[in-house]
Formats: C-alpha cells, sequence, structure tokens
C-alpha cells in the first residue's frame, strides 16, 4: 500500500481543489442550507456523495471508455444535465415568501423537505452535471496507473466520496448558522431566485456545449 501514497496524495489535491471550486453542487447545497436547514444540506450532500461512487464505478468498469469515446452519448448527458438543472432554475424563479413553516423552525424561517427528497436532488444534480462525468473519466485515466489493483482504485473512489460529502456537510454546517442564515432570513426566497439564475445559467452554457 505504501507505494501507492503520491498517486493517493495526488488525487487528493486535485479532487479537493475541484470539489471547492464553485459549480452547481454547491450552487444546490448553499440552496439546501439557506432554505431547509442543516439536516437538508446534509443529506444533500450525501446524495451528492452516492453520485461520486456511481461517476468512479463506471470511470473503473469501462462505461468512462463509452462516454469518452461515444460524442452522442456525451451530448445525451450534457442534455439531461442542462434540462435538470433549468427545471431546478425554474423552481429557484418560481420561489416566494414562504408561509408554511413548521414549529421547529419557525424562528430560522426554514421549509420542510423530506430527507429522501433532499439526498435526490444532491444525486441528480451529481449524476447529470457533465463536468463531473469528463472529470472522473480524466481523472481516473491520467492519474492512476492502470497497474494499479482495482481495490485500491475502489478505496480511492469511497475516499473520494467520503471527502465530498464532508466538505459539503461543512457548507451546509457553515451557511446555517444562525448569524449567517439570519443576514438572510427576511428575503430569503430572493437567495432562491439568484441562485435560480445560476442554474439557468450553467443549464445554457451545458446546452450551448452540447451544440458544438
Amino acid at each position: 500500500m505504501s507505494s501507492y501514497w503520491p498517486e493517493f496524495l495526488t488525487l487528493t489535491l486535485v479532487h479537493l481543489l475541484a470539489v471547492a471550486s464553485p459549480g452547481p453542487d454547491f450552487a444546490l447545497v448553499l440552496k439546501q442550507s439557506l432554505k431547509y436547514g442543516r439536516k437538508p444540506a446534509i443529506w444533500t450532500a450525501l446524495g451528492i456523495g452516492t453520485g461520486i461512487l456511481f461517476h468512479v464505478s463506471y470511470s473503473l468498469f469501462g462505461l468512462g471508455v463509452l462516454l469518452k469515446s461515444s460524442a452522442l452519448a456525451f451530448t445525451l448527458v450534457k442534455a439531461l444535465g442542462a434540462g435538470y438543472l433549468a427545471y431546478l432554475g425554474f423552481l429557484g424563479l418560481r420561489a416566494g415568501p414562504s408561509q408554511t413553516k413548521t414549529q421547529d423552525n419557525a424562528s430560522l424561517g426554514f421549509t420542510e423537505i423530506n430527507s429522501k427528497d433532499a439526498w435526490k436532488t444532491g444525486l441528480m444534480v451529481n449524476l447529470l452535471n457533465p463536468k463531473c462525468t469528463f472529470f472522473f473519466v480524466a481523472f481516473f485515466a491520467t492519474l492512476v496507473s492502470p497497474t494499479t489493483p482495482y481495490l485500491i482504485k475502489c478505496m480511492y473512489g469511497v475516499w473520494i466520496s467520503f471527502t465530498t460529502i464532508l466538505w459539503f456537510s461543512l457548507v451546509g454546517f457553515v451557511f446555517t448558522q444562525g448569524k449567517i442564515r439570519s443576514l438572510f432570513l427576511r428575503q430569503g426566497y430572493w437567495i432562491d431566485r439568484v441562485l435560480g439564475v445560476v442554474f439557468i445559467a450553467f443549464a445554457v452554457s451545458l446546452a450551448i456545449a452540447s451544440l458544438r
């Protein structure tokens, strides 16, 4: 195992730089944190981490080769991703002041969402993000040696998923702090609308990319 430490550390550094950069996953966790609270944000992070495991799996076991070599398949992934992000964007644009609050969350202005729905939203945003697809296909093709055993590669994947969940859970924790959240409390639905514009911008960029 010691001979794989340089490879592991390189993967960890590259992944941390990638996951910390703003993108659909970050925007989603920010939205979930501000609107729904800490628990849904963590469930969203778990959904994103589950999506990472899927990306790692197909990158390791051959589907990644198909996506990399087939322009049609990759264009389809881009189109699906653009459509889903646009859908989330339009939901955000329609957001208004919330009239329904639970008793426990009323003081913070959180609205309700089912944990399963939060997890599913995180999963779908991550799965349908073609940048994740390209990243992981290239990630394992260029940074991981073909001679690295599959068991070690699977350990890499689990670690990447775990650190992704940890990072986005931290984002959720920070943005559900009382002092930070109070800045958005009265006009929080405007945050939904701004993030709706962000999601639509991501969707448009993906749609343009899929037409090239």
